[in-house]
């Protein structure tokens, strides 16, 4: 038996309607109706409040249900350097914001006839390199942590 099908089988057992039960854990009625449906899964600390009060196990309501089980896995996942993937996300919008902002420049001149002139202050090598390196940096360094989980 799945989840929806305990779910609706512990509800109907009490004599409870969708709104009884929504009322009883604080949730909407129709959050009931798409979890006894199966379109859509509580949160873990629902879980937990249903177990409670049908007086279960939560293995008694996870076990079956493969879908299930694999949600509440990855909602207790957390990554384990948030900050760190932060900044190498950071790093990659900018180094595609200065790409983007140069191309728009040389367009400009190219298509335009404008005379935007880029600041001579950076060697050109390091203003035409500088962007790709940032995205190639925050790329590889956000890849690399999008899928590190603490234990």
């Amino acid at each position: 038996m799945n989840f929806s099908e305990r779910l609706k089988k512990e509800r109907e057992k009490r004599g409870w309607s969708q709104n009884d039960l929504a009322e009883k854990i604080h949730v909407s009625r129709q959050a009931v109706s798409k979890w006894e449906t199966g379109k859509n899964y509580p949160s873990i600390e629902v879980i937990i409040n249903l177990s409670d009060l049908f007086g279960i196990t939560i293995d008694e309501l996870l076990r079956s249900d493969e879908e299930l089980k694999e949600k509440v896995i990855q909602d207790s996942k957390k990554l384990a350097y948030p900050g760190w993937k932060t900044f190498f996300d950071c790093l990659f919008l900018i180094g595609t914001f200065l790409l983007v902002a140069k191309l728009i420049v040389y367009g400009l001149n190219h298509f335009f006839n404008t005379n935007i002139i880029i600041p001579e202050g950076l060697p050109k090598l390091l203003s035409n390199i500088l962007p790709l390196a940032l995205m190639v940096i925050g790329g590889a360094g956000s890849d690399q942590l999008k899928n590190k989980y603490t234990e």
